[in-house]
């Protein structure tokens, strides 16, 4: 097999597309695994975990300037066994590997290269690197050098690298371990919280900071969460961060969609890649916030989001890809990617498109002939229509016509461009946000619904094994790793979520059957605390464990989510037993980081409750079966757990909220409970509203 004249190294045959990118790299890289170990060890060199994703712009520009270079890759291949890591098929690695670069540099990011012993015990990482030509300019030792300083170290100072690194490996361990105090897990201490979090607020732009912004969805659930509560800036804040966003160039205004995030505090400029995470979080805040507030603006954000979703990231089947890159070719046949080049517009571009309209379209877009970024414009909406429509002496309706006129025009047109490169790993915990999005947004727009279910299904033929177990990752029919513990409690948490809109009592028994495995795989009693790896995978130098929430929930925090709820469906009490040990082993991170723990701010609200729990039993397509769910789920109610069944199913076997509920009178029936506490039975929709108040 050859890439040209350059024979393909052993990343050719991976799943992984981010290790194919390096496959004809001239550095002979290894995919994690007992062979790059056992030869590290065999021949006694450290090894260079190299770690990134495919939609990662820097890991672009490193692979070109350093890996694909002969003369770089022969002095890695001298003196290291080199191994490069997807952190998106391996975030076990990438946790490890990344708490040692931020102990080590007090920063982190990808690529990340981190330099091992050869039983994989990291003493010395970093992230980006120059080559040798660069450096200066960046004030940054070259890669070479790097290289050459490193082996240097290990073949004549072994004793001090080796000491190090077991020091340092120590200070990881220590990361995993639940801290001495705790607080009072209370209300006070989610208004606390949410203070914390309000000092951090950026009045101006939104979002909380300074740059670069990230978006932080799980931190604006919990917003809306402290709303309910009471929290009169909650609601303020939750607005106008999210008004901003999608007013800024973080946000496709042509496409639909979010980027990764903003690199100013303006969210105007992005780093361009897209990923599924992102948006399938961002899509479910701007429905929930759509919801509290009957604003038609965020409506409209949430489904060009959920569009974009189905258009560009859906597998034919009905799963998800995992994200588009930031980079792409200008223009057919260039020798080259260049970062954002599919987003980015001229005015001349415009008028070629649009005419006459191209005026209004580049005043409303703040395109302008000296652009934003790099010469050109992304678009964005740096003021609001009425101001734009005086500025040009047209009404504001004429002005919002003709833009909404422009917008599939220039979508059209834009297709036509390079696209950049698709990511199509189909990855578990990634699709279940989706599932779970889709199905909560399902509420307002029914057609969600179906792709939730086929996504759903689509998870539970290909990935998952006839054991029960999950996989974390599928390509083209290849299966990747086993699932992670944030596989298992996101996916359990989607299969609640998507029982209750679609009534399919097999979702529910499929999510208790997922917990039970969760718990048996990642739960250690000697411990008291869930791991991010299960009990059966390969052993690394240190178990895993990330209580923090950064772009996605930690695995700890979705399984506290999944299992408060099941608690509330089933009443197993070692379901509420084993969430309320993971939530209270967090109460001072939470009061003291709320930023970085947003969907564990989620869990403890729901753990406070007042929790409800919902019974609908009629069959699930019944006009008032229907209706008594849109009554319930019109409304946003983040501590109401809602299950359904027919009398006769199985599955109310499972909960006692389902067992013995009759239909009363033959007809569709809703029992509304609090702690398994019912309230009488209503059949009407108007009798189930005035329950629920």
């Amino acid at each position: 097999m050859n890439a040209g004249s350059r024979p393909l190294n052993r990343l050719a045959y991976e799943a992984s597309p981010y290790l194919q990118q390096h496959a004809d790299n001239p550095v002979d890289w290894y995919p994690w695994g007992e062979e790059a170990l056992e030869r590290a060890r065999r021949e006694d060199k450290p090894i260079l975990v190299s770690i990134g994703y495919a939609a990662c712009h820097w890991c672009h520009v490193m692979a070109h300037e350093s890996f694909a270079d002969p003369e770089v890759a022969a002095v890695q291949n001298e003196y290291f066994i080199n191994i490069k890591v997807d952190r998106e098929e391996r975030p076990d690695l990438d946790n490890i590997y990344m708490a040692a670069a931020q102990a080590l540099t007090g920063r982190g990011g990808w690529p990340l290269n981190v330099f091992c012993l050869p039983d994989g015990t990291p003493f010395f990482a970093g992230t980006y690197f120059p080559p040798d030509a660069k450096a200066a300019r960046y004030r940054m030792p070259g890669w070479r050098q790097v290289l050459l300083s490193v082996a240097e170290a290990y073949k004549t100072r072994r004793a001090d690298v080796t000491a190090s690194a077991h020091e340092l490996l120590e200070h990881i361990k220590l990361l995993t371990r639940p801290l001495p105090e705790t607080l009072p897990l209370d209300e006070e201490l989610l208004m606390a919280a949410a203070a914390q979090i309000g000092r951090e607020f950026d009045p101006q732009y939104g979002g909380f900071g300074d740059a670069p912004k990230f978006p932080q969805p799980v931190v604006l659930e919990f917003l809306l969460r402290t709303h309910l509560r009471g929290d009169v800036q909650a609601l303020p804040m939750l607005q106008q961060t999210l008004e901003q966003m999608a007013r800024g160039g973080m946000y496709d205004q042509v496409g639909g969609g979010f980027h990764r995030y903003s690199v100013d505090e303006r969210w105007l400029v992005p780093h361009f890649e897209k990923m599924l995470y992102d948006n399938a979080l961002l899509a479910e805040v701007y429905h929930l916030a759509a919801q509290v507030t009957g604003d038609t603006f965020l409506a409209r954000i949430a489904d060009e989001t959920f569009t974009y979703m189905l258009r560009d990231l859906r597998h034919p089947d009905g799963a998800f890809f995992s994200s588009e890159d930031a980079d792409s070719l200008p223009t057919p046949g260039a020798s080259h990617a260049e970062e954002g080049a599919f987003y980015i517009w001229t005015p001349d571009e415009l008028r070629a498109a649009l005419g006459d309209d191209a005026v209004l379209v580049g005043a409303y877009y703040g395109v302008t002939r000296q652009g934003n970024f790099e010469g050109r414009s992304i678009l964005h909406v740096p003021r609001p229509a009425a101001a734009v429509a005086a500025m040009l002496g047209v009404s504001v309706e004429r002005l919002e016509a003709t833009v909404a006129r422009a917008r599939p025009i220039l979508r059209t047109l834009r297709e036509r461009r390079p696209r950049p490169f698709r990511d199509e790993k189909v990855i578990t915990a990634w699709n279940a946000m989706a599932i779970r999005a889709l199905a909560v947004a399902s509420s307002r727009v029914p057609a969600y619904l179906d792709a939730a279910r086929q996504c759903a299904d689509f998870l539970l033929t290909n990935l998952r094994r006839d054991d029960g177990r999950l996989l974390r990752s599928w390509k083209d029919g290849r299966p990747g790793p086993a699932a992670f513990l944030d596989d298992y409690a996101l996916f359990c948490d989607a299969l609640i979520e998507l029982h209750a809109a679609d009534g399919d009592t097999r979702y529910l028994a499929t999510a208790i059957d997922l917990a039970n495995v969760m718990i048996d795989l990642f739960w250690d009693d000697q411990a008291g605390m869930f791991f991010d790896t299960g009990r059966d995978q390969p052993a690394l130098v240190t178990r895993p464990r990330d209580l923090s929430d950064n772009a996605t929930p930690s695995g700890s925090s979705a399984a506290t989510v999944a299992l408060l709820r099941l608690y509330a469906i089933t009443g197993h009490e070692r379901y509420e037993t084993l969430a309320m040990q993971t939530l209270q082993q967090t109460t001072p991170l939470l009061k003291r980081f709320p930023l970085g723990f947003g969907r564990m701010l989620c869990a403890a609200d729901l753990a406070l409750g007042p929790r409800r729990e919902l019974a609908i039993i009629g069959p699930p397509d019944h006009p008032v079966t229907q209706a008594m769910l849109a009554v319930a789920r019109s409304v946003y109610r983040p501590r109401l757990v809602i299950a359904r069944a027919t009398p006769d199913d199985p599955v109310v076997t499972l909960s006692p909220l389902l067992h013995d509920r009759p239909m009363v009178d033959g007809q569709p029936t809703a029992y509304l409970c609090e702690q398994f506490a019912c309230q009488m039975p209503v059949t009407t929709p108007e009798a189930l509203q005035a329950q629920l108040g």
